[in-house]
């Protein structure tokens, strides 16, 4: 197959089209092994200075980070700080964890989307906690003050229980928050640092990092909100936490990602029966057609992975264990990461 039929060649003619008819802005990273099949940028990652998507720059990941906070978790089983079957209240505090929490919530179900806690940012709209617009969260209270997992805690505290815990899959930020003040709790380190000691420097991911709005960093894409005929582009700086967390928010390049998703595979960031427990199917998400693992997604031949979306972020990210194929999509536009996904898994599906 020469290069100008070789499906990379006919993906990157499209994602270009995406750029110029959809305003595609993020970048595109496909590998198989060590091979770096197919890497695109577009767009800017700063509109005010005009700098241009690159390779090295670092997008806000939303719920996509929710597999570092499962990640960190797990290393804490691995080293025997922490069990699946631990109880939360036995682990927190009274003051760190929800006064609504039902006593036989453990950390498997909070690692798997299980627990039935009433969540802060409930996505379900046929539930009664549903929040349409995660912005509208700091309409009222200041962004700047959700620093650490316990600054979360008075927004889901009171909310009723939706289900016993374990009776069915339903997704959960709050749980994953809640996570987060488990993984401080039993490392005694913020979460962010945590983390960074867990999973970034063991697996060499050296563009990540829980990073502050308000700090500037370089090589960061600005997350823009959507608009209408001649708005004015906005940023997201206003509708996201000043910092990520437990549930989302961390800052990766691309590169980094695809590090993450190989080092869970192989089993070198959690040792062999750490990674099984992580990959393990413990419940089904019918309606998406997946397992979940402990806070990653398995697919149909041995594919994991996870996404997200927060107001001026899209990203997801998938891995094939049976091709060692990898695939990354980090957008800091709205709208335009679902048409790039289905670019990519056409040309993987013709590889």
């Amino acid at each position: 197959m020469t290069d100008e039929t070789s499906p990379w060649t006919t993906a990157r003619g499209r994602l270009e089209r995406l750029v110029a008819d959809q305003g595609f802005s993020g970048i595109v990273r496909v590998t198989q092994g060590d091979e770096l099949l197919l890497e695109f940028c577009g767009g800017l990652a700063d509109r005010a200075s005009g700098t241009e998507v690159h390779p090295g720059t670092r997008f806000e990941l939303a719920s996509l980070s929710k597999m570092y906070t499962a990640a960190a978790v797990l290393c804490c089983v691995r080293d025997g700080l922490l069990a699946p079957t631990d109880r939360v209240m036995d682990v927190l505090p009274p003051e760190r964890r929800p006064r609504a929490l039902d006593p036989g919530v453990t950390v498997h179900h909070l690692l798997t989307h299980t627990s039935g806690i009433g969540d802060y940012a409930e996505e379900d709209e046929d539930t009664a906690h549903y929040v349409a617009d995660y912005g509208s969260l700091w309409e009222t209270r200041p962004m700047y003050r959700m620093e650490r997992p316990d600054d979360f805690l008075p927004l889901y505290t009171d909310l009723t229980p939706i289900f016993a815990p374990g009776a069915e899959f339903h997704y959960s930020n709050g749980g994953y928050v809640l996570l987060g003040a488990v993984l401080e709790e039993v490392t005694g380190s913020p979460f962010a640092h945590a983390v960074s000691e867990r999973v970034f420097v063991p697996a060499g991911m050296t563009g990540s990092a829980y990073r502050r709005a308000d700090e500037p960093d370089p090589d960061v894409a600005v997350g823009y909100l959507p608009r209408t005929g001649d708005e004015r582009w906005r940023s997201n700086i206003f509708s996201v936490p000043v910092i990520g967390g437990g549930d989302g928010g961390g800052h990766s390049t691309a590169a980094d990602i695809d590090r993450f998703l190989r080092a869970v595979a192989s089993g070198s960031l959690l040792g062999p029966e750490t990674t099984a427990l992580m990959l393990t199917p413990h419940v089904a998400d019918e309606e998406e057609g997946w397992h979940m693992g402990y806070g990653i997604y398995l697919g149909p031949g041995g594919s994991i992975g996870h996404g997200g979306g927060d107001p001026g972020v899209e990203t997801g990210a998938r891995y094939l264990t049976g091709s060692d194929i990898a695939w990354v999509v980090l957008c800091n536009v709205e709208g335009v990461l679902d048409p790039a996904w289905d670019i990519i898994e056409e040309a993987v599906a013709t590889a």
